[in-house]
Order: structure tokens, then sequence, then C-alpha cells
């Protein structure tokens, strides 16, 4: 599997970015999805990976800086034809290996509470992320759950 940092121009990673902005914006109650647009992941304090098999794109995720040591998941999306494959776990490695060599010792997460969200919630835990309190910009809301992992 190979990584490709900032490829949004590529037409498979545009449409699987668009289809996620749109489900997620779809499933969350107005004033609790936190979901970045294409030009919101282009700020310089994001980096962004989409993943391959060969010429097949898995999925990807970014990693957005809240400070020095301090990182936050945003955007982990697997295409649809690679799902319930194991492929979301192989997404999260690579930002976890990724964040460690940037330097940084703290991950967080926002996902949502409803059901729809209950696979990621449950993929973050399997990778030990622990339950906290709203971070960064966030605000206690009941439509979102937040998690951090010290790596």
């Amino acid at each position: 599997m190979k990584s490709i940092e900032n490829n949004f121009h590529h037409p498979e990673v545009n449409s699987l970015l668009t289809e996620h902005f749109i489900e997620l914006r779809s499933v969350s109650p107005e004033g609790s999805a936190h979901v970045l647009d294409i030009p919101g992941l282009k700020i310089p304090s994001i980096k962004f990976w989409s993943l391959w098999d060969n010429d097949q794109l898995i999925g990807c995720g970014a990693l957005k800086f809240l400070s020095e040591e301090h990182g936050e998941f945003k955007s982990i999306r697997v295409a649809d034809k690679h799902r319930k494959k194991g492929m979301g776990e192989k997404i999260i490695s690579h930002l976890i290996y990724q964040a460690k060599q940037i330097g940084i010792k703290k991950l967080s997460i926002e996902t949502g509470a409803g059901d729809f969200f209950l696979p990621a919630r449950k993929l973050f835990k399997k990778f030990g992320f622990k339950t906290c309190k709203p971070f960064a910009h966030y605000k206690e809301d009941p439509n979102s759950c937040y998690f951090d992992l010290e790596i």
C-alpha cells in the first residue's frame, strides 16, 4: 500500500471527499457537522494523505496540527468498495505512524454520537482512544463524541 500526500485534484480522491462531505452533512444535525471541505483541508496546519493499493483508492485521512505536539484526525474515509475489509484500521495506522514521524504526542478526534458513527467510534476505541472533553474549538454537544490518545 502506498500513500500520496495532498493529491486533492486526483478525480477519485476528489470524488471520495465530495461523497464524504455530502454524507456527513446529511447525517449530522445543523451546527454539529465538523467535516472540512477540500479548501478547508488545504490549510497549512493540515496534512492529507490518500492510500492506494496499486491503482485502487483505499481511502484517505488528514492530520490537523492543534499545537506542536497535539494533532486532530480529520476526513477519515474508506472508499465504499473497500469497506468492511479492515481498511479503516490501515488508514488509522498510517495516520498514527505519520503523526509519530512529525513529533505528535497526543491525537484527538471528534466524531458523531449517532448510530451512523458507531463503526467509527468502535474503530477509534480499538486503537486505544479514550473518551475526553471537547478540545480545541469544540464545545459540549450531544451530537458529538470526543476521543484522545497519547502516542
